[in-house]
């Protein structure tokens, strides 16, 4: 018979702590017509607009069916728009709309709302230790998964 993790174990309250994180990141984002994963596509085409559906899956580790379905759903609300590559018809390419570009003011002031929100009351010690942790836990990670997850 196996028993109930204690809820405040190290890995309840970090799992308590995610899920709290991510949902407010949706309603953050949600508030700005955005949905989980649109954030990351959009830093990406900020950073080099005209992207192929296969650079970008394989930059935000997801399939390609995926990323079609999010660059579908990101140009029904504006944000993006395909448009074949000149040089190769078979190749679509992903840019930002003008909406697409102006968004992200807002997007940058959802992270930092979020950020503020979640560190409240921390001294500039604790956020640099809490960092330091959590970036300890990051490589304690990928050393167990190895190379098993793209991230």
């Amino acid at each position: 018979m196996s028993q109930q993790p204690d809820a405040e174990s190290l890995n309840s309250l970090f799992v308590q702590v995610a899920r709290l994180h991510h949902a407010r990141a949706h309603t953050l984002l949600e508030a700005i017509g955005l949905y989980r994963g649109q954030p990351q596509m959009l830093y990406a085409l900020w950073e080099q607009d005209g992207q192929t559906h296969s650079k970008l899956a394989a930059r935000l580790h997801v399939q390609p069916a995926t990323m079609t379905k999010m660059v579908q759903r990101m140009e029904k609300a504006g944000f993006v728009e395909r448009r074949g590559d000149p040089a190769d018809q078979r190749v679509s390419r992903v840019y930002l709309t003008t909406a697409g570009r102006t968004i992200r003011a807002e997007v940058e002031q959802v992270w930092h709302t979020l950020e503020a929100e979640t560190f409240a009351e921390f001294s500039a010690e604790e956020r640099v230790l809490l960092c330091r942790w959590l970036q300890q836990m990051r490589a304690n990670l990928k050393r167990a998964v190895g190379d098993k997850l793209p991230c």
